[in-house]
């Protein structure tokens, strides 16, 4: 058989496909020492091994199989696959109002690179309608693709590119606006936006998907339309993430884009309002606010742009033992602004003293966030933060680290003048500081407790 049939297939793993005549995409009976598997034959990364022969099973999932389980492999039909959603013109109707989708990449628009094995922005925002039609029947959908990156590659450029491109839908006369994006940095994406763009008279959703569209747990559909029926439908005029609420289908979350953040690496309802309640459950033809105060949809086409950000601003996790030395590069490197995600109620160890006061007396903006994520930075309670504010430190109230990072660059890329600085960071814009956090504001569940047991069962599917 020819070598492209085998493709990716080396070494051992390969002369087990020669020795029972299976190729790639091949529709295949195996039979091991652990019992039998049926599926497709896929190709394998050109970075992989050459021990496992790679099977795509009825569920839509993929597994591996050790070759030295396998007794005998049979070829049962043969179809290769085509992972390429057509493009679709997108159906126009009077009654639906008009929504504009801004692609950037990340796995909401995405499809498998079987030479690599990794998930690859690849499907252009037009596409999307071919892979859910029932987008049609709740708006009308224009797309443009701004950016085609996976979300680690976003950043200020890419953030003041959509907030000009948003301001000019908005004079356009858009209905509501959705960006798709990758989930791992949404949250700073959102808070940028959340700043960059003030008073928005239409919903602007922020959406993505933690898993891919091969997968049949694929969230990306339905937070697709969750988004596109929250741009379109709701009243809600704010920067909003729009992601799964519950483990199940039920309905999704729209959560303030400076309140929120990815809390873990692959669980749908990964994205959680963080020291607050999210604003509202969003579903497929119904927003249902849960907070009261929001900004309402306006009729109106004004809106204030500030697409500004100094990208001379860094984050610090603060461990035991950091040296001064970190402090000092920075300052060296021409630095502006130091986020702390500082211990406890705000602090760091006595060693960096000296550095702090050096870097805040040559005009260094430094403020202090909190490693709990959860809670208000207290630096009047020890000494540790009386001193470190006496030399400059700020406490940032309950401002999330990765929003501290962004408006810090924000507030920089608009005055050097470091009373402005503070001005800008600690005047509120949308609840990045609240005054107190609610007290359903922090709920987290540990399971094994009885009486979360029970609760818990209650409601998983």
């Amino acid at each position: 058989m020819a070598e492209d049939i085998f493709q990716g297939y080396k070494g051992k793993a390969l002369g087990v496909l020669r020795k029972f005549n299976v190729r790639v995409w091949g529709q295949t009976a195996i039979e091991t020492t652990r019992g039998k598997f049926t599926g497709t034959v896929l190709p394998r990364s050109e970075n992989d091994d050459d021990r496992h022969i790679v099977l795509k099973i009825s569920t839509g999932y993929n597994i591996g199989i050790d070759i030295d389980t396998i007794k005998m492999m049979k070829e049962t039909g043969f179809q290769k696959a085509n992972y390429k959603i057509p493009e679709k013109e997108f159906p126009y109707s009077d009654h639906l109002p008009n929504v504009k989708l801004f692609g950037t990449g990340g796995t909401i628009a995405s499809r498998l690179d079987y030479r690599t094995g990794a998930v690859i922005p690849a499907f252009s925002p037009g596409e999307l309608y071919g892979a859910v039609p029932e987008l049609a029947d709740i708006c009308n959908l224009t797309t443009e693709k701004l950016f085609a990156v996976f979300s680690e590659n976003m950043g200020p450029a890419q953030y003041i590119t959509l907030a000009k491109a948003i301001r000019k839908e908005i004079s356009n006369g858009i209905d509501g606006i959705i960006i798709g994006h990758g989930t791992d940095t949404l949250h700073h994406t959102a808070a940028a936006l959340s700043f960059m763009i003030q008073d928005s008279p239409i919903p602007i959703i922020l959406v993505g998907s933690q898993r891919s569209s091969d997968r049949p747990s694929s969230d990306a559909a339905l937070n697709l339309m969750h988004a596109v029926y929250a741009a379109g439908h709701g009243d809600i005029a704010e920067t909003l993430v729009c992601m799964f609420g519950p483990t199940s289908d039920e309905y999704g979350f729209l959560h303030r884009g400076t309140r929120v953040r990815k809390m873990h690496s692959s669980y749908r309802s990964t994205f959680r309002t963080i020291g607050d309640i999210p604003v509202a459950t969003v579903t497929r033809d119904e927003v249902k606010p849960i907070k009261e105060n929001y900004n309402p949809r306006r009729k109106d086409r004004n809106v204030k742009i500030l697409p500004y950000f100094n990208e001379k601003v860094t984050m610090l996790y603060y461990y035991p033992n950091m040296k001064p030395d970190i402090f000092n590069s920075l300052v060296d490197a021409g630095y502006k602004g130091i986020v702390i995600v500082g211990t406890g109620l705000g602090h760091v160890n006595k060693e960096l003293y000296p550095a702090i006061e050096k870097a805040t007396k040559k005009g260094v903006s430094i403020y202090m966030t909190l490693q709990t994520i959860w809670g208000y930075v207290h630096m009047f309670v020890y000494d540790t933060g009386r001193d470190m504010m006496a030399k400059g430190v700020i406490p940032a109230g309950n401002m999330l680290p990765e929003v501290a990072f962004i408006k810090l660059g924000w507030a920089l890329g608009q005055t050097d003048d470091p009373v402005e600085v503070k001005r800008i960071m600690l005047s509120p814009i949308n609840d990045e500081i609240t005054e107190r956090e609610p007290y359903n504001g922090y709920l987290v569940y540990q399971g094994g407790v009885p009486e979360v047991e029970s609760f818990v069962k209650k409601f998983r599917k």
